[in-house]
């Protein structure tokens, strides 16, 4: 019987064991891939204070080192099949067995919605973001491309005009369909240029190619350019970038938790301001949790207070 189990290791489930552990709660996590979540993928970090400039997967790592200082936190890599999260006992089911614990910590994180087409993925973190707050500071001075129409679309071309050349937004539709105040701002830009009915086609730009056991370009490897297409006039054009941001949503990472806790109807998990479910001893942090602000250090901070509350709903029982 552990006190919680974790699911997750991504900021907040770290952040949430760290916080559980110094608690003294018998601690284990679940994670069916990697320590580190979304991060591993992300070339440099720059808006965590004290590290500076950081890349995904030397954080992941110092996250994992420090997890190794505590004794009482188990990190298991395994496939959480199911849970049970009424009663006193919850239960964790993964392919290799069950656990039982007095509580809970959802932290399974979020995916970003993908474009899908070609040349995303060959570019991801060379010049494909999908976090402009993440990413926007190292294109100081290019000029970029925001593709999507809804608030956060909107709010990144705002925030990456102030720091870039130019920025691109694109948008399927002729209207958008963010808060018109955010509309009226973003209109009044002088260095934002909207597409208005196009698409995405093709993303192109310099590889990072292998030779002899070492990777070498000719060129800086990463995004050059991008192919737009309208889809009312079927005119294909292509435009000059260094970036494309793609703003067109998350994919909360909570089958598990459906018909189990209460949720959005976008499928994020529902919690109070101490991190708790509406099932007593189930909490959650993280980009699965319906929250303003999806980065590294806001999850941390949620998991800390979801490994705090852990504590506090323990001491009660």
């Amino acid at each position: 019987m552990y006190d919680t189990i974790i699911i997750g290791a991504g900021p907040a489930g770290v952040t949430a064991a760290i916080y559980a552990e110094r608690a003294g709660l018998k601690t284990l996590i679940l994670e069916k891939m990697f320590v580190g979540g979304q991060m591993i993928n992300t070339p440099d970090i720059e808006n965590y204070p004290g590290l500076m400039s950081i890349s995904g997967p030397d954080i992941s790592n110092k996250f994992r080192d420090h997890l190794s200082l505590f004794k009482n936190i188990e990190l298991k890599t395994e496939t959480v099949l199911e849970i049970e999260p009424e009663g006193s006992t919850k239960k964790v089911t993964t392919k290799k067995q069950t656990y039982e614990a007095k509580t809970i910590i959802l932290a399974t994180g979020a995916s970003p919605r993908k474009l899908n087409i070609k040349g995303e993925a060959e570019f991801a973190g060379m010049g494909v973001s999908y976090c402009a707050t993440c990413d926007g500071a190292m294109f100081r001075g290019k000029e970029v491309m925001v593709i999507g129409g809804g608030n956060t679309a909107i709010e990144e071309a705002i925030f990456l005009s102030r720091i870039c050349s130019k920025v691109h937004l694109v948008h399927r539709r002729d209207e958008f369909r963010a808060v018109k105040s955010l509309v009226e701002t973003l209109k009044a830009i002088e260095n934002i240029e909207i597409h208005y009915d196009s698409i995405p086609e093709e993303i192109f730009g310099v590889e990072r190619k292998q030779a002899n056991g070492a990777f070498a370009t000719q060129a800086a490897p990463g995004v050059n350019s991008i192919s737009l297409k309208n889809v009312k006039t079927n005119e294909v054009k292509t435009i000059s970038i260094n970036c494309v941001f793609v703003a067109i949503g998350q994919i909360p990472s909570n089958s598990l938790a459906e018909g189990k806790v209460d949720m959005t109807e976008s499928g994020y998990i529902q919690t109070d301001a101490h991190m708790q479910t509406n099932i007593p001893g189930v909490f959650a942090a993280g980009d699965g949790r319906e929250n303003v602000l999806k980065q590294v250090i806001t999850a941390a901070a949620e998991g800390a207070i979801a490994g705090q509350s852990a504590a506090i709903y323990i001491s009660t029982l």
